[in-house]
């Protein structure tokens, strides 16, 4: 076990893309051990998953949502309803993310997609760089937890899970960390007098409103679809990718055939990375399945506490440092087969867990050194990273503290999943 693991370690240390690392601990391994024959069998065992196919669609849809002009329909309706309180952009930028989180479903395309049109708006009424970039980072971690999520679908297949469930359970959270958000926005807004905007009549809000209401509607298309029983969670992701090309080719008019090329294919380079990265840990699971690590690693946890309270704080202690260091999206494929055993055995429900696991993800997308959020809205917004590293650290503080509010009552996270299924 400390072969493959420490092995493993030196080639991330060398620099190695973690991807690449999976691959060659997992060959070496087997040549050494026998079993190479299996390799390429174990990759596509790991690709081969109807539910994994909504990731390249969801990420599509994303990608579309962002070319279509929706952005700025959303920000502006955001704007409309709390652009007049104390933290004003503050609050429109949380706002903003939250509802582009339900096309999205992804950190990076929200910050890329919604990061430099809410940094420029910023700066423009005397924003300081450091918090408008800090908080489009952390605002852009709701993504991830409301549905669409492409996490929450990658989770749901390797444990099995009902990723309905899932994605029902990730809801509650998100608006969690919306709120502490927008509570510590509007602790630093009063403490540095940032300016606000006038009050929007409730006329603007309405028109604003009618405006974004069709994209407002994806969210809608997708969970309502899957919980009626008419589609499943990847049928889902294709009728919103279909969903996004209306809006943006019929409705709004803005998705030229141009840049609808462009987005196919940065969604088949990113879906491929993806793919790539899940076919490394299919092979890798197998080495360490082989290895009976998933067994050893559940009696070392269960040696020292038997407390589901006590492990999953040990979790998130554990994934919170390592995902200051290693991609948040390969620690979670990696780690997942080894800690679903212990789970099973401490009673934690499966749904509960997934949506710890992810939340912990989130935070290790904006802890320096390897916070991936915080690269896409220092380039977007073109502000030095070691700025927007020291600014981001307090709103950490809120997201943490959501952490724990849904580790210690799991029925805050449980209540819908269990009310409609």
């Amino acid at each position: 076990m400390f072969g493959i693991f420490g092995g493993w370690g030196a080639l991330l240390a060398i620099g190695m893309p973690v991807a690449f690392t999976l691959y060659v601990v997992s060959i070496i391994y087997l040549l050494t051990n026998g079993g190479i024959a299996l390799a390429s069998q174990k990759i596509i065992a790991g690709l081969n998953s109807f539910p994994l196919l909504a990731v390249p669609f969801f990420i599509f849809s994303g990608l579309l949502m962002n070319s279509a002009g929706i952005t700025d329909k959303m920000f502006k309706f955001a704007r409309d309803l709390t652009g007049h309180l104390t933290g004003s952009l503050g609050h429109v930028n949380v706002l903003a993310s939250l509802l582009f989180s339900g096309m999205s479903g992804s950190a990076h395309a929200d910050a890329g997609g919604l990061g430099q049109l809410e940094i420029k708006a910023m700066r423009d009424e005397g924003y300081d760089d450091g918090f408008a970039g800090a908080i489009t980072a952390a605002s852009s971690v709701i993504g991830p937890l409301m549905p669409p999520s492409i996490p929450i679908v990658i989770y749901g297949v390797m444990s099995g899970a009902s990723i309905g469930a899932l994605f029902l359970a990730g809801v509650v959270p998100a608006l969690l960390c919306a709120v502490s958000l927008m509570v510590m926005v509007y602790f630093i807004a009063k403490k540095k007098g940032y300016p606000v905007y006038p009050r929007a009549s409730f006329k603007t809000i309405c028109y604003s409103f009618k405006d974004a209401s069709l994209a407002l509607m994806t969210p809608v298309l997708i969970i309502g679809g899957i919980f009626s029983g008419i589609v499943t969670p990847t049928e889902a992701a294709v009728v919103a990718s279909l969903y996004a090309m209306f809006l943006g080719f019929v409705v709004y008019r803005e998705l030229t055939v141009s840049r609808f090329l462009e987005v196919v294919h940065e969604s088949v380079n990113t879906s491929a990375v993806i793919g790539f990265l899940i076919g490394g840990v299919g092979l890798f699971g197998y080495v360490i399945v082989k290895e009976d690590i998933p067994l050893k690693a559940a009696e070392l946890f269960l040696q020292v506490t038997d407390s589901p309270f006590v492990f999953l704080v040990l979790v998130s202690v554990m994934l919170f440092i390592l995902g200051a260091f290693i991609e948040t999206l390969a620690l979670l494929l990696i780690l997942i087969p080894i800690l679903l055993p212990v789970t099973v055995q401490l009673g934690i429900d499966p749904v509960h867990f997934g949506i710890v696991v992810v939340m912990n993800m989130m935070l290790g997308i904006l802890t320096p050194p390897m916070g991936v959020s915080l690269f896409v809205v220092a380039k977007v917004g073109k502000i030095p990273y070691e700025v927007l590293a020291r600014s981001v650290l307090i709103f950490l503080v809120p997201l943490i503290i959501v952490l724990a509010i849904i580790i210690l009552f799991p029925q805050m996270v449980m209540f819908l999943p269990n009310y409609f299924l």
